[in-house]
This record gives C-alpha cells, sequence and structure tokens, in this order.
C-alpha cells in the first residue's frame, strides 16, 4: 500500500494567511513590512497572483483620487476558502507534532 501525500501550504502562503486573517485587509507592501523580512518584495505579488488562482485571496483596486499619480494599489483579504485552509493546515500541524511526542 503507498503512501498518501499529506497536503502541503507552502511557507510563504502559510504566512501570507496568517497576516490577512489577523489584519485583513492588506496591500502587498504593508504584507511585506510586517512580515519581519521573511517575505520579499519580488514574491509577494507573484505569491498573492497564485493565491488568488488558487481561491485563498481576492483583492480589489484601490479607489484613487483624482489626480492621483502612479499605478492604483491592490487590497488582498483571505477569502473563506483561504481560511479554512490555514485551519485545516495548522490542526494537521499540531496533531503530527502531538503524535511524535509519544
Amino acid at each position: 500500500m503507498s503512501a498518501v501525500p499529506l497536503p502541503t501550504l507552502p511557507g510563504i502562503e502559510r504566512l501570507i494567511l496568517e497576516l490577512l486573517v489577523s489584519n485583513s485587509p492588506m496591500f502587498g507592501l504593508q504584507m511585506v513590512e510586517s512580515s519581519a523580512g521573511r517575505l520579499k518584495r519580488g514574491s509577494v505579488y507573484v505569491t498573492l497572483g497564485r493565491m488568488e488562482q488558487k481561491g485563498f485571496v481576492e483583492s480589489e483596486q484601490e479607489q484613487r483620487a483624482a489626480g492621483a499619480i502612479g499605478l492604483p494599489r491592490r487590497l488582498y483579504r483571505p477569502t473563506a476558502l483561504g481560511e479554512r485552509a490555514l485551519e485545516a493546515w495548522s490542526a494537521l500541524h499540531r496533531a503530527l507534532a502531538w503524535e511524535g511526542r509519544s
């Protein structure tokens, strides 16, 4: 009988979900600043795009004042699926950590 692989939630995605669950909504650069150096500018938006495709986060474009310069920012928040994925991963992690103590 072959072993069934355990579901995973990559560390960067888990960190983003943790930040969004506790501080939603956030801009990408806010997440970088709040991550204590664990998220980088160059990868946060790629990861957020992938997470949006998976249905873990949703975003909306910031409302800009008339005459504002620069690109509009996107606000991100976790979806119900993203919150459930984080909860499920955390429960699995706790259960496996408990099993290791026997």
